[in-house]
């Protein structure tokens, strides 16, 4: 390859790292400034976009050739969706150090001069992306409690050979709040089975929750853990897990309930409001217990307990925020019909409330 052809490579090369880290930069700049209203934050991001723009010649726009660009077709699947607005943030803070680790590095076949500036931008670039982190952990909590909120259907897994197959069903259906149960498998089943549906949770924009295992939680990057009374009280689980993840608890009764609320938990399960095999030897609250939640929760809830398409409006009615269901997914025939049922019935209740509450202003 002749020395001009060279330099012509090196221009584009130049050209499309330094496009890349302005657009990744300007991208950030606007959650700073329009997001986090942070005056500080947005000034450096301008600072080191506009140093950018400086570097940027007319001799590599000339340069470059987009028709002839073999990595503009180029893109994964991790590219197309974006969960919350605290992955598009990362991602573009990602996209930036590495743009500029590479305009480091062919900057210094144009000058040193360039190589030196590009180093401190570098710099200037981690440091940003340091003082960004805690306000990610903040929007990203923020954006899965909202999320949980949203979700009037709740599935909790049972053991399944379709486990996957099962919720990517129920998915379809609509759902939008997943937590992972399995008291039996082996360790490396588990681990297989949380990945997969942690993927598939992903693929929809759906919330995932692993119970009582904090530990597979964390390997497989969960959005959170639910556990009971029994289990891990919920601030060693927060500590373990790390900031901005969930962490729920199952409560029995009022006296289980307040002790959740002081241990600050993000939701509660409140059941269960009928006999049911995934909780054995556990005395039914019936709906008492759901009005009581209804009056004295403070957080999110959700009722659970053999609650299926036959009582889950009565639930509903009785003041139910939202319902957590197994075997009403897990064991229909169409889980993509049964969540699309249950969710129909949540939306009549969700109706109905709203009505009776203009009504009565």
């Amino acid at each position: 390859m002749g020395a001009v052809r060279v330099q012509k490579v090196v221009l584009r090369i130049l050209d499309a790292n330094l496009d890349r880290a302005r657009e990744g930069v300007r991208t950030v700049e606007e959650w700073c400034r329009f997001g986090l209203n942070d005056g500080d934050l947005t000034a450096l991001c301008k600072e080191i976009r506009q140093e950018l723009g400086l570097w940027h010649s007319a001799e590599m726009r000339a340069a470059r050739d987009t028709e002839g660009d073999a990595g503009t077709g180029l893109t994964h699947d991790r590219e197309v969706q974006r969960s919350h607005v605290g992955s598009v943030v990362q991602a573009n803070l990602c996209r930036v150090q590495e743009a500029l680790r590479v305009l480091e590095e062919y900057g210094k076949l144009a000058s040193p001069e360039m190589g030196a500036a590009f180093k401190q931008l570098r710099y200037q670039a981690y440091l940003l992306d340091s003082r960004l982190q805690g306000a990610l952990l903040e929007t990203a909590y923020g954006d899965r409690m909202e999320r949980l909120r949203r979700s009037p259907v709740y599935l909790v897994t049972s053991p399944s050979d379709s486990l996957a197959d099962i919720v990517e069903q129920a998915l379809q259906g609509g759902l939008t709040l997943v937590q992972y149960r399995d008291k039996s498998s082996d360790d490396g089943l588990r681990l297989e089975r949380a990945r997969a549906l942690k993927e598939v949770c992903d693929a929809y924009g759906a919330l995932f929750l692993v119970n009582d295992r904090v530990d597979l939680a964390i390997a497989v990057d969960a959005d959170g853990v639910h556990v009971g009374q029994q289990d891990l009280p919920v601030p060693m689980v927060r500590q373990l897990l790390g900031p901005g993840k969930i962490v729920g608890c199952s409560t029995t009764g009022p006296e289980e309930m307040e002790r959740a609320i002081a241990w600050g938990a993000d939701y509660i399960g409140v059941g269960p409001v009928h006999a049911t095999p995934t909780k054995p030897g556990k005395a039914a609250s019936g709906l008492d217990y759901v009005r009581y939640a209804l009056d004295h929760a403070p957080m999110p809830w959700f009722a659970i307990g053999g609650l299926d398409l036959r009582t889950a409006g009565a639930t509903y009615e009785a003041g139910a925020q939202g319902i957590a269901v197994v075997r009403a997914i897990m064991g229909a025939d169409s889980p993509k019909a049964a969540t699309e049922q249950l969710l129909a019935i949540a939306q009549k209740s969700r109706a109905q409330k709203s009505r009776t509450q203009k009504s009565r202003a």
